[in-house]
């Protein structure tokens, strides 16, 4: 069997990295918004929030999801994007090298 199939994206990753990167880009308000629990707006701490979250399957997987959106946003962000002026470039430079060779 192929093991990169069976990856999981949060393989390596523990509960508390997970929160601490949302908590970093979103802030408790906002991660509170994001996932209805009382964890996150009721006086809320990582240390609560490791602690609920380890109890409660359904609360770590609705953060675990959040988590993975954001990966998956950060990745996508991040992939090099083809300007029109690089594509003219591109195209003009390809034009003179087969120039070249004829």
């Amino acid at each position: 069997m192929n093991r990169e199939k069976n990856k999981t994206p949060l393989q390596g990753i523990t509960l508390e990295q997970v929160i601490n990167s949302l908590f970093e880009k979103y802030g408790w308000e906002e991660l509170g918004r994001r996932v209805k629990i009382r964890c996150f707006t009721s006086d809320p701490s990582i240390k609560s929030s490791l602690t609920f979250l380890r109890k409660t399957p359904w609360a770590r997987k609705k953060v675990e999801n959040l988590y993975i959106a954001l990966q998956k946003r950060t990745q996508k962000s991040m992939q090099p994007t083809v300007t029109a002026q690089a594509k003219t470039w591109c195209q003009s430079d390809n034009s003179i090298v087969q120039k070249e060779q004829k």
